[in-house]
């Protein structure tokens, strides 16, 4: 039995209707589809919204599809979500609304005859697709689906690195077989509990004693249980990098590295990315883009890919290598100026652009995309960052510095610049002291500190004058929450301790508080000092309102000009002032 192709009728009867919605049914036997005569490429979208696949996804569907009609090829996308782009009339020649599955790919390959299947511009739902397409004899346009087995599944890509040489945290994999003594004693605590073939983080978790392994190594097997659980060595205190790239048989074509603002723990989907990087060694830099060619060569990329550093003390280990298109792939592209799918999809159908690697180092301008979240929304969600993505979206704004680009973001996701207090609740002597010099930037700002009982006895033993208030399980007043219902308090610092379970009982209520009043939230320590030093930085009013297009027409303009290197010790000349657009 096959189906046939069945026009959607989006005139509910009232009129004929000539659409190039389909779907596949098996009631009755005529083709509704009209078919063009050019070869025609089968690309699969996103899928259902939800968090860790969104927008991003549909937006890396789209340009692929763009980009196989301009080379001249029929379009056929299949994806089911009608609120997103890719399912628009006007997108592509046929859309066929139906589940992305295994059984209807292979119904449509057998009815369109495609040229190709693009499966890496969708996110994980279509990646996931690869080896079982390519056994029943399907092909793959891009990178193998054997390459794409090796990246995904924990364990090969572990092996990999060892082969040729690229360091990694140490790691192990779980069977269900070992005792869980022998994790502590080969890589000791905190570990990473990972799941292969997952996307957005789903039952990853960092385990910081023996008492949760247990729980958290069978979660993650319920996720993946055809593949292996690997658990590796956290990495406490290190730096988190981003590499964005496309590859034509294993050679670099175009790249784009971002820096992570928070240290590694912090999920990428839910992590504050800048690009181009600013607290990087440059020595760092070059050992990232050696790493990108040579994964790209050992796997013989030929389309996008997005590779995962952990960086510290000036040495990478490399965290994991997805040969799809990534959720960055459309900040990378907006921030260079490069559309990094439009550029994958004609090197994957054999059309390479020529010229193109992109050096973003020499940007002449900071972006910054910050992730926004729905925890107003999601009743009793603790507003925590970690390793499991919990975002529903993400800006990006450019600046003149890095600042200035921060402010921009954070403006966008509804952030409010504090006129009044702050609410300081810092757990662990070592967090309290990097935010001392933050503390004093906030209070030399005009801002009254109220503090919790351990954090305002630090800042009083350094010279901080504050407010004192009492955790809930303390059962004093003023309390933490009282002060927060009273509107004196219009930002939260909450820095939390993860030893602790009564720390985390109060830690909730103080976040949960703060977000069902709409009071902005910093959980993370480093985007907080950063996010503090901008704001002494920068007035409101020194955050100018720009397009896109000038930032992008200004660069351009400046690489034409080409100016002659300054003499030794010549002072820059200043910045010249962007021209008004209509």
């Amino acid at each position: 039995m096959t189906p046939v192709r069945r026009q959607i009728d989006t005139l509910a009867a009232e009129y004929p209707a000539e659409t190039n919605y389909l779907y596949l049914s098996y009631d009755g036997s005529e083709d509704e589809a009209r078919m063009g005569g050019a070869p025609r490429v089968l690309v699969l979208g996103s899928g259902v919204y939800r968090i860790g696949s969104s927008v991003e996804f549909d937006w890396c569907s789209v340009n692929a599809v763009r980009a196989c009609r301009a080379l001249g090829y029929e379009t056929v996308v299949l994806n089911h979500n009608p609120e997103t782009v890719s399912t628009d009339f006007d997108v592509c020649d046929r859309l066929v609304f139906d589940e992305i599955s295994l059984e209807t790919v292979l119904d449509l390959v057998d009815i369109e005859r495609p040229e190709g299947v693009i499966v890496s511009v969708g996110g994980q739902t279509s990646n996931n697709l690869a080896v079982k397409l390519a056994r029943a004899g399907v092909r793959i346009l891009g990178t193998s689906a054997a390459s794409i087995d090796r990246a995904e599944d924990r364990h090969k890509f572990s092996s990999l690195c060892d082969e040729v040489g690229l360091d990694q945290p140490r790691w192990m994999e779980y069977t269900g077989e070992q005792d869980l003594a022998e994790v502590a004693a080969r890589l000791g605590f905190p570990v990473l509990v990972r799941p292969s073939y997952v996307l957005s983080g789903a039952a990853m978790r960092v385990v910081w004693d023996q008492k949760h392994l247990e729980s958290f190594l069978r979660r993650a097997a319920l996720v993946s249980p055809d593949h292996p659980v690997v658990i590796s060595r956290f990495e406490t205190g290190s730096k988190e990098i981003e590499v964005d790239a496309v590859a034509d048989h294993g050679e670099l074509v175009i790249w784009a590295i971002c820096e992570h603002i928070e240290n590694a723990g912090v999920h990428s989907g839910d992590a504050t990315l800048v690009i181009p990087p600013q607290k990087l060694y440059l020595e760092t830099v070059r050992r990232v883009k050696q790493a990108a060619r040579l994964l790209a060569r050992s796997l013989d990329i030929t389309g996008p890919f997005n590779i995962q550093f952990l960086a510290k003390n000036n040495r990478i280990k490399v965290i994991e290598c997805n040969l799809r298109a990534s959720r960055s792939a459309p900040f990378v592209s907006k921030a260079t100026n490069v559309n990094f799918i439009d550029v994958a999809t004609r090197v994957m159908l054999g059309q390479r652009p020529r010229g193109l690697e992109n050096h973003t180092l020499d940007l002449d301008y900071v972006v910054v995309k910050a992730p926004q979240f729905s925890f107003s929304r999601l009743t009793g969600a603790d507003p925590t960052l970690g390793v499991e993505m919990a975002s529903t979206g993400e800006v990006a704004c450019f600046g003149e510095d890095l600042y200035e680009a921060l402010l921009k973001s954070l403006a966008a996701t509804g952030f409010r610049r504090p006129r009044r207090g702050v609410l300081l609740s810092i757990g662990g002597d070592e967090a309290k002291g990097d935010f001392l010099g933050a503390a004093g930037l906030l209070k030399r700002m005009g801002l009254a500190l109220h503090a919790t009982s351990g954090t305002a006895a630090f800042l009083e033993r350094h010279g901080l004058p504050v407010r004192r208030v009492h955790k809930e399980s303390e059962g004093r007043s003023p309390s933490v929450v009282e002060t927060l219902f009273t509107g004196a308090v219009d930002l939260v610092i909450n820095i939390p301790e993860r030893y602790s379970d009564q720390e985390s009982r109060d830690g909730y209520l103080i976040r949960r508080t703060a977000v069902d009043l709409g009071i902005p939230l910093f959980t993370n320590s480093q985007l907080a000092r950063l996010a503090v030093k901008a704001l002494a930085a920068k007035r409101d009013d020194e955050l100018l309102v720009r397009p896109w297009s000038a930032y992008q027409q200004e660069a351009v303009r400046r690489a034409a000009r080409a100016p002659e290197r300054p003499a030794p010790g010549a002072r820059p000349a200043p910045p010249r002032a962007l021209e008004r657009e209509a």
